[in-house]
């Protein structure tokens, strides 16, 4: 039995080794098959051509390249778009068009806020991107140039072309379908397809710079260094020990400023810091990013309280009752609006990808983060502009004037054109009681109300400013120390700082005038200690039902030397006509001195005494 089945067994391998070498070679056959049909069909794919019309072909990918590249560089540029965006003009008071004008070209921004008030995103995505750098190979393949080869006797004949894009991180590939027949002598040709890879870092540097967008968006971080310039380089908030009122020029605050922006949106970096001055302008994100302000670009200042360009903080502690307080100090809030654009930059060696953000500082704090599409967040009631309005704008002689108009509803202000000649015919958009205001250089604001809803025509008179010099007399003598004067009226208030100031500009009208003059001074307040009480909820149980008890405690005013007195001065009320104010050149005021104090009680009286005092007043 067991050797039976050894002879079994040993047929049933010889038969199976058969079976095997049988499978072997219908595998050999198959893979021979389809390695056939691949290799042919690959040279189905491959372009055929004569070797007299390669050159043709060749010049034709390397044009294709070029296109692309042209384009990868204006995508680059101008923030991801190649055709701009449909422009939208800024104002006075939100300069921000809709494009940042940046080393004489225009880049749309990716964040801002129109010139009605209205916050507006533009990021384009990838997708947009892709359509627009196919369509700009649409339109510019057929521009190639083949001068060189129609000498030589090739005909070369292009259909319609239609590109596809795709951007990757570290290239750009094309596949561009267009008929292109190159014929010379017999040889004909017919080509239909064609792909490039264009080396470059456009998909990566667009990432890069949608993160910094959006770490912008989430943190606001360029509004919160923003800030901390502010109150580093201008007056927001303090108090000062004088008895004298503290003033600064607006218009040099407003230039330090402008250095101080520039300067430090420049510092910021996304490289490691190695020093802690490097660690406090790090930005966290991937990517070699630059920040780019320039003074030169539109942005805007605004600051309250102000009298004209003068920042004035006045003193607490010198009016009546200075003798208890003994001391005197002044506090000063100011409140700023500051608008500024802020290029962003993510470069990679020599390739570099930009897009500009409008940078809003709103009273002092940073603007409220973006939650949803900016453009969606809020009515543009400006854009809606149905109703025909003639505004007409006059000197007092009724001269036309060419003027700035716009139009105030409901909060926003509508930039609407310019008075050519005086005239302006324009659509303005529907609000009851809105005011139409015109504004000229050389000339008073001139605002009136008028309703919108129905069409009409309205005429502004406006009142010419004329530039004075301001001759300061104490006493009849020419008087070069510090003072404050004050030029107040219904419808424009100035204030100069003199000697710093010499020049007024005023127009028509009944003037408050008012003239606070300062000495130096060496009187010195002594420091003192008073003891202050107050009722306070009681401790445990009692305070619960409303039991109090009186806590007290010392209050420490230190001594202060006064350096700055009122010494002089006056108010006066006076009606300037607009002949007189045409025919002078100066603006004569002469005040009456005051005893410089030497004494609390003295200081105090000069205050009471003030009130009292009258100025002259001419014009020469």
């Amino acid at each position: 039995m067991y050797k039976k089945r050894g002879k079994a067994k040993l047929s049933l391998v010889k038969s199976d080794r058969g079976q095997v070498t049988i499978f072997i070679i219908i595998g050999i056959i198959i893979v021979g098959v389809v390695v056939g049909f691949l290799l042919f069909r690959g040279n189905l794919g491959k372009i055929t051509m004569p070797a007299s019309v390669q050159p043709v072909y060749n010049s034709f990918l390397s044009c294709l390249e070029d296109k692309t590249s042209v384009g990868i560089n204006i995508l680059e540029s101008q923030g991801g778009y190649i055709e701009l965006p449909k422009f939208e003009p800024g104002n006075a008071y939100m300069p921000f068009s809709s494009q940042l004008n940046a080393f004489g070209s225009p880049i749309p921004y990716w964040y801002y806020v129109s010139g009605n008030n209205i916050q507006k995103e533009q990021v384009p995505s990838q997708q947009d991107m892709e359509q627009s750098l196919a369509t700009f190979i649409d339109n510019k393949i057929t521009e190639c140039n083949y001068d060189s080869y129609y000498q030589q006797g090739f005909q070369i004949n292009q259909g319609n072309p239609t590109a596809s894009v795709s951007i990757k991180d570290n290239s750009v590939d094309v596949s561009l379908n267009m008929n292109m027949q190159i014929t010379k002598g017999t040889d004909n040709t017919l080509v239909s397809s064609y792909t490039v890879s264009v080396k470059s870092n456009l998909g990566s540097l667009y990432n890069s710079a949608k993160a910094v967008y959006q770490k912008e968006q989430n943190e606001l971080f360029l509004e919160n260094y923003g800030v901390d310039t502010l109150r580093l380089y201008a007056p927001v908030d303090g108090v000062d020990v004088t008895c004298a009122p503290e003033t600064w020029n607006a218009d040099d605050v407003f230039s330090k400023l402008q250095d101080a922006i520039e300067t430090n949106t420049l510092a910021l970096s996304t490289k490691s810091p190695m020093t802690n001055d490097e660690k406090y302008f790090h930005v966290s994100t991937s990517g070699n990013v630059r920040f780019i302000n320039s003074r030169n670009w539109s942005e805007s200042f605004e600051v309250v309280p102000s009298q004209d360009s003068l920042l004035i903080a006045n003193p607490v502690g010198n009016q009546e009752g200075l003798g208890i307080m003994g001391f005197c100090y002044v506090p000063y809030h100011f409140v700023y609006n500051v608008r500024y654009p802020v290029l962003v930059q993510v470069y990679n060696g020599q390739e570099t990808f930009q897009f500009p953000v409008a940078v809003v500082i709103q009273g002092n704090k940073p603007r409220q983060a973006l939650d949803a599409t900016a453009s969606q967040a809020q009515l543009d009631l400006c854009q809606y502009k149905t109703s025909s309005i003639i505004v007409n704008t006059y000197d007092t002689n009724l001269n036309p004037i060419d003027s700035r108009i716009s139009y105030e509803c409901l909060g926003e202000s509508c930039d609407v054109g310019t008075a050519k000649s005086g005239v302006l015919t324009s659509n303005f958009p529907q609000c009851v009681n809105g005011y139409i205001i015109a504004t000229a250089d050389g000339f008073v604001e001139g605002k009136q109300m008028f309703s919108t809803t129905q069409g009409g025509s309205i005429s502004i008179i406006m009142d010419k400013l004329y530039n004075l010099n301001v001759n300061l007399k104490l006493d009849g003598t020419s008087y070069n120390g510090k003072a404050l004067i004050y030029f107040n009226s219904e419808k424009d208030s100035r204030a100069i700082s003199y000697p710093d100031q010499r020049t007024v500009s005023l127009a028509e009208g009944q003037y408050n005038i008012s003239v606070y003059i300062y000495k130096d001074s060496s009187l010195q307040l002594k420091g003192s200690t008073q003891q202050q009480c107050t009722d306070v909820p009681s401790a445990g149980i009692g305070g619960i039902f409303g039991l109090t008890e009186k806590k007290c405690f010392d209050m420490t005013i230190p001594s202060q030397m006064i350096s700055n007195v009122l010494a002089g001065g006056g108010t006066q009320s006076e009606y300037f006509l607009e002949s007189d104010l045409k025919n002078s050149n100066t603006i004569g005021i002469d005040a009456t001195s005051l005893t410089t104090p030497t004494t609390v009680e003295q200081l105090q009286n000069n205050y009471v005494l003030f009130d009292s005092k009258t100025l002259e007043v001419s014009l020469t």
